[in-house]
């Protein structure tokens, strides 16, 4: 029986907001974070993939946290990034994250160095076992060069009571139902990619990780509310409404276009670090002839 946690429906998975010089905009993290928890978000995802997490220092993700958490005022819940490809880092980080009294973590396969499914129960294991805190397991098989198997979760599942869940952004709706089968039935599958959501919801899938929830947050509630509540066509109907912009914030590398969205709407300004790149004007303009047709949930953060 895993523990109890309810990280919510839509977990966002943050940007960081830079400067023109690269650095982090406090500032903006602050007004960042007041919009997102008022427009759809349970809880704040910080310092992951699409916080640029792999170009923050530590010094850096730890004033970013600081900042978001005394934003947050409790609001939402807040987990942190914990992952990396060297167990011993993953529970540094883990240790770290607990000791700043963050809600839960997510954890990363461990990319690059392609560990086997004992491999990764192993580095899971140790991390577990290292921490109090609840851990969603982040399964990505596109970064990672490695997919963990149903029976892989399974066992890690039964086994720590702090694995609660698992982001699941392949493409694989059996695996979905094959992890809902076998796996304790209070722990959690969440889709990892926006696109997902709906079809993996209708398997009993939990919620969405979301990157688009940046700018359609309250849309992706309604769309999972109505799901939920048995008005599937009403949720299917804002499914396909929102796919052309789920699809085109995906168009160039994660988070380049979400970052170019958010500063389309005035929330934040749109730098990357390297070895990222910020859009084009024509991609741009690409990217703002899709987000533009939504009436969506943007509204002005002061």
């Amino acid at each position: 029986m895993a523990m109890r946690f309810d990280a919510g429906e839509i977990i966002t998975a943050m940007v960081t907001p830079f400067n023109s010089k690269r650095e982090i905009d406090f500032n903006k993290a602050e007004s960042l974070t007041d919009y997102l928890v008022k427009n759809g978000t349970d809880t704040l995802l910080v310092a992951g993939t699409t916080g640029e997490g792999p170009t923050l220092t530590h010094e850096e993700e730890f004033e970013l946290l600081s900042t978001i958490k005394r934003a947050n005022r409790n609001r939402a819940k807040v987990i942190m990034n914990a992952g990396s490809n060297s167990t011993d880092t993953a529970i540094q980080s883990a240790k770290w994250a607990e000791k700043e009294e963050v809600d839960g973590i997510l954890s990363v396969v461990p990319y690059y160095n392609k560990p086997s499914q004992s491999g990764m129960i192993a580095h899971f294991s140790a991390i577990a076992e290292a921490t109090n805190l609840p851990i969603i397991i982040y399964n990505i098989p596109g970064r990672t060069g490695v997919n963990m198997q149903p029976a892989t979760v399974k066992k890690l599942a039964e086994k720590y009571d702090n694995i609660v869940g698992i982001k699941q952004s392949f493409a694989d709706m059996d695996a979905i139902t094959e992890m809902k089968m076998i796996c304790p039935e209070d722990f959690s599958i969440y889709s990892g990619d926006d696109s997902l959501t709906l079809p993996m919801l209708s398997l009993g899938a939990y919620g969405v990780v979301s990157v688009a929830s940046h700018i359609l947050g309250t849309d992706m509630k309604s769309m999972i509310r109505n799901f939920k509540t048995g008005d599937v066509k009403a949720a299917l109907n804002m499914h396909r409404k929102l796919y052309p912009a789920f699809k085109k914030l995906f168009m160039a590398p994660n988070p380049v276009p979400v970052k170019a969205a958010l500063a389309h709407f005035g929330i934040i300004e749109d730098y990357v670090r390297r070895p990222l790149v910020e859009l084009t004007a024509d991609e741009k303009e690409e990217l703002f002839s899709v987000i533009d047709r939504y009436e969506t949930s943007i509204s002005s953060i002061g």
